[in-house]
């Protein structure tokens, strides 16, 4: 494997970040949902003028993990009021780390990670959260490892299914 790069996103990517989007969440989830509710949900959270949106935002960024100019994963940062749940300033939300699934447990989603905690310790936040859904030990155990701890649990609707996420968070800073 040559060298993996990470880029942000700018709105010259929009169709790379709306395929790499629906792949990832397509073999992430699919096999977990029906058919119906992903393609709704699909339809909605990718669609073109969603990420325009969101990628004329400030407080929301997205990264993309790329070999040989190849967009094989993605990261997305909400600060503010655009994060989907807390809205805490002292705050930094990964929305989303995903990796399409011919590069999973080739350390992907590790990059796309440090590059969160890199930007995150560049701002004024406290600490970083994130949402995962409790069906995935492995992404739950991704995340104890790199220093998360829950801290609750908030309801993530796809489609007409309520799902369950976990909600979990590490401090950046040490009380002095």
């Amino acid at each position: 494997m040559g060298d993996i790069e990470i880029k942000k996103a700018t709105l010259n990517d929009i169709e790379a970040l709306q395929q790499i989007g629906v792949q990832t969440f397509s073999e992430t989830f699919s096999v977990h949902n029906t058919a119906d509710d992903m393609t709704n949900y699909l339809k909605e959270s990718f669609s073109l003028n969603k990420l325009n949106a969101e990628l004329s935002e400030a407080a929301s960024q997205f990264y993309f993990a790329t070999l040989n100019e190849e967009v094989i994963g993605y990261l997305k940062l909400n600060t503010g009021n655009l994060q989907t749940e807390l809205q805490d300033n002292q705050a930094v939300e990964i929305e989303r780390i995903y990796v399409l699934q011919t590069y999973h447990a080739k350390k992907i989603g590790q990059l796309l990670y440090d590059k969160a905690m890199q930007i995150s310790q560049n701002t004024d936040a406290d600490y970083v959260w994130l949402g995962v859904w409790e069906k995935k030990p492995r992404a739950i155990s991704f995340y104890k490892k790199n220093g998360f701890v829950a801290f609750g649990k908030h309801n993530f609707k796809l489609g007409d299914d309520e799902q369950t996420d976990i909600m979990m968070k590490r401090k950046l800073k040490l009380v002095q």
